[in-house]
């Protein structure tokens, strides 16, 4: 029996006064917490002593669980421009973090990370909690909700990573029949097949 994959995932939920990290271990099909938090950073620091803080925290983090992947949940622009504009500098001390130390990146939108957990892009806060919590086999749901939402990210990529796999796995099977298939034929069906096809027929 061949043994099974397992893969380390960081997710991130960006915010400048609020970060969110998670770490979840995939281990074949199952998912395993391994540790989560919030970096926090306050007004009377300046914007980029802020964005070192989310950057060398996470470096850190990196370092010590050793993810080789980095999931983050999109920023949405609605009406508060100037609070999405902030996330966007947190996610990008975020990015620089990931990029710095070699790990595999994506990011997802909320409705996508909402679809992956829930089934619904329309799913509210505490049913993602709620999620993150079956999910993970924790006996709490996350707090704050910063973790949670990173969590989250790093579950959706995780269910991602596995269906690309699964489907890769499907197409080299289905490669695999088709090739078995054309070995099996005759000189004459092989002869037959490439003259309907340079006629055009199907």
């Amino acid at each position: 029996m061949a043994p099974k994959k397992s893969m380390i995932i960081m997710g991130i939920d960006p915010g400048l006064a609020h970060t969110g990290w998670g770490v979840v271990k995939l281990e074949g099909t199952h998912l395993l917490p391994v540790a989560y938090g919030c970096i926090t950073t306050t007004t009377d620091v300046e914007l980029p002593g802020r964005l070192a803080i989310i950057h060398d925290n996470l470096c850190e983090y990196i370092d010590r669980y050793q993810p080789v992947a980095l999931s983050v949940e999109g920023i949405y622009f609605g009406a508060n421009t100037k609070s999405a504009i902030a996330t966007a500098q947190a996610r990008g001390a975020a990015l620089v973090a990931c990029a710095y130390k070699g790990l595999q990146y994506g990011e997802y939108t909320p409705m996508q990370i909402k679809q992956a957990l829930v089934g619904t892009g329309a799913a509210d806060k505490h049913q993602v909690q709620y999620m993150v919590k079956v999910v993970l086999g924790l006996d709490h749901e996350p707090s704050p909700d910063h973790c949670a939402d990173a969590l989250a990210a790093a579950i959706t990529h995780a269910r991602l990573v596995g269906i690309r796999e699964l489907q890769g796995k499907g197409m080299s099977k289905l490669q695999q029949l088709k090739n078995g298939c054309n070995e099996g034929k005759t000189g004459f069906e092989r002869c037959v097949e490439a003259a309907l096809a340079k006629e055009g027929v199907r």
